[in-house]
Order: C-alpha cells, then sequence, then structure tokens
C-alpha cells in the first residue's frame, strides 16, 4: 500500500509535536507500507534525509504565518491528485481543508486531528474562521479520523464516531545521560534549573511560568525554556525583553539529541504551562525521564492522570509559583510512571489497523 503524507513541515531535526509524532510513527511503518511524506522547503536547510526507508518530496513553501501551510498543502494535493497513492494521511485540520478535493477525485482519506488550531491566540478572527471551516470539511469527508486527544473525540457527539478512533501519542525509550558538558557550557548545574519545553508561541504560556519563577525568589536554581520560534513574533521579543535582566533564566533555542538529553536528565523539574494542547509530547518525554512534573489543569494535560497535586491553574502566576515552591521543597526526587499505553510501537500498530481498514 503505498501511502501519501501531508501535514507536517518534515523531519528530521525540524520542530514541533507533529513533526516528531510523524518522524517516530513512520519509522515503524516502513516494513509494512510504502510512505511518502511531503515537507516544506524552507525548513531543510540543515536537513539530510537519513531514513532511507521513507521517501521524501521536498516542495516550494514560505514561512509567512498563516499562508505557510495552506500553499504548502495545496501542492501536496495536486501532487497526489497526479499521483493517486493508495492511501493519504493528512495530519491537522489546517491541511485538511483539502479532503473535499482529493475525495472528489476518489482518493482515500485518513485525517490525524492533532488539536484545534483556532483554540491558538496566535491567529486572528479571519484565520479562526478558516480553521474552523477547514475542521467542519476535513471531519466529515475524510474516510477515517484519528484523534491523538479523547476529550476532543468526544466532542464531536455522534456524528463521526463510526468512523474515528483514538489513539494517543507516543514516547520512546530513553536512557538517562551521565554526561554535563551541554550543561556546564550554559552555567547549570545538574540538579538546580527547572526545565519547560516547546514552540515559543503565546498559547506554550512561557510568559507567566518566567513570572512564577521571579516571584519565586529560588537563589539556587535556574530556569531553562528550551524551544524556538518558527516566525520572530511580538511574543518572541516580549519574553526577550522579559528575561535580560535575568541570567537565571535561559532560552537555550531548539534542541535534539544529546543536548536535549542531557537538559531532561540532569532538571530537578519539569514544568508544562501550556494553555492549549492536543497530546502533549513534552509531557510524556519528560515522564519518560522520570521528572516530577507540574502541568497546567487543561483537559489535554489531564489525559495522562497525573497525581492531583501536579496541576496547577492555568495562567495563574501565583498558583504555579506555590507549586514550584512546595516541589522544590521536597529535594530532587525521580518518580516512576505507568507509560506502557504511550509506546510508538502500538501507536504504528493501531495506525496500520486504521489504514487496513478503509475499502479499497
Amino acid at each position: 500500500m503505498k501511502i501519501f503524507v501531508f501535514g507536517t513541515r518534515g523531519f528530521p531535526h525540524i520542530q514541533g509535536g507533529v513533526e516528531k509524532h510523524c518522524e517516530s510513527l513512520y519509522s515503524m511503518l516502513t516494513d509494512q507500507f510504502d510512505i511518502t511524506v511531503f515537507r516544506r522547503k524552507p525548513y531543510l536547510d540543515q536537513t539530510g534525509n537519513n531514513n532511507s526507508a521513507i521517501t521524501f518530496i521536498d516542495l516550494p513553501s514560505t514561512r509567512i504565518k498563516g499562508f505557510e501551510a495552506f500553499f504548502h498543502s495545496f501542492l501536496c494535493a495536486l501532487y497526489c491528485i497526479v499521483k493517486r497513492p493508495d492511501m493519504i494521511h493528512i495530519h491537522n485540520i489546517g491541511p485538511g481543508m483539502f479532503i473535499p478535493l482529493l475525495k472528489l477525485f476518489g482518493l482515500k482519506i485518513v485525517l490525524t486531528y492533532h488539536s484545534p488550531n483556532y483554540e491558538h491566540d496566535k491567529w486572528g478572527f479571519f484565520s479562526k474562521n478558516i480553521l474552523r471551516l477547514s475542521e467542519s470539511l476535513s471531519t466529515v469527508f475524510a474516510d477515517r479520523i484519528i484523534f491523538v486527544n479523547q476529550t476532543r473525540k468526544e466532542m464531536f457527539g455522534q456524528r463521526i464516531q463510526n468512523k474515528s478512533v483514538v489513539i494517543p501519542n507516543g514516547v520512546s525509550v530513553v536512557r538517562k545521560s551521565d554526561n554535563i558538558r551541554y550543561l556546564t557550557s550554559l552555567g547549570l548545574v545538574s540538579g538546580k534549573y527547572i526545565l519547560s519545553v516547546g514552540r515559543i508561541t503565546q498559547e506554550k504560556g512561557f510568559d507567566y511560568l518566567i513570572d512564577a519563577f521571579i516571584e519565586s525568589h529560588l537563589i539556587d536554581y535556574k530556569l531553562v525554556i528550551v524551544g524556538g520560534s518558527d516566525h520572530k513574533t511580538g511574543y518572541s521579543d516580549h519574553l526577550d525583553s522579559k528575561i535580560r535582566n535575568y541570567p537565571d533564566i535561559i532560552m537555550t533555542g531548539y534542541l535534539e539529541g544529546e543536548n536535549l538529553r542531557q537538559i531532561y536528565s540532569h532538571a530537578a523539574l519539569f514544568v508544562l504551562p501550556s494553555y492549549n494542547e492536543g497530546f502533549p509530547l513534552v509531557l510524556l518525554e519528560a515522564m519518560s525521564y522520570q521528572l516530577p512534573i507540574l502541568a497546567s489543569d487543561i483537559s489535554a494535560n489531564r489525559l495522562v492522570n497525573l497525581d492531583e497535586t501536579a496541576y496547577f491553574e492555568v495562567g495563574n502566576v501565583t498558583d504555579l509559583t506555590r507549586h514550584i515552591k512546595m516541589v522544590l521543597s521536597t529535594g530532587r526526587k525521580t518518580i516512576l510512571y505507568d507509560l506502557s499505553s504511550y509506546s510508538w510501537e502500538n501507536v504504528a500498530r493501531q495506525t496500520a489497523s486504521v489504514y487496513r481498514s478503509i475499502p479499497k
């Protein structure tokens, strides 16, 4: 079965939850399917093809916010119409706006619904309504829908239940790093910093995490925020200005590989302050490193069933400050989480079943 994939910027070495999801998933499906992934050329400056079992098609795109995904997805849709693969797997509702066009040409479509993008503050009124329209079109016309979030699936009621399934994100088995070379280069001490990871966008809540860290008056600890911004934005400038006079707050930019492994391995506490998530991969990553965790009390974060004391009120600086002090006062510790339900092997097996469930 030949499967074409779009809705991701691409991989490897490209930041993003959907990008990590696709890299982990499709690497495990190449022994069963012929996988072709469309990538966006502007993101491939430092990227090569290190997975010879996956075919990559690199198409032009732009980094213009609000137009980038639309333009690239349109080109992908045209390519699919010409080449006619057995199946097309589209990631997220924005690119899903082209599903009706693809169905018009008799193509089979699987949609993975990662998150309701129209809830993100970065989009204006017009863009949010376009995304809502895309949600309606993509969910109505897709042959099968994969939700990563049970709560989101339930919001659609019975309308699409007969063709939808919930398959949460996965996490890889990790081995902690004893190396501290990268930490040392940042002026960090093992066990003496708070960690947060994510793309630098408003919905991630890094601004009020910074405020909570400052209000905590932690003498021996630093705050490390790992993640980059796809576009220069007012929000990224705002964060830069907030930390300018606070040398104990470090923003590393996007990390991967050994440097990211070191950062996770030696943190004292992981904090996820997001206002909005689909199913947070970084939360699973932090759990795999056995870190104490604090997470905002949004529905997506509650899907992993952390202890109730691990949740704080989203957007509430005072509540987050209190939780940070409470966790750090108990000293550094490791926590064993049950991640048996979140293996990429399970995700791949269930996704393969979805593909095979669609009549030819």
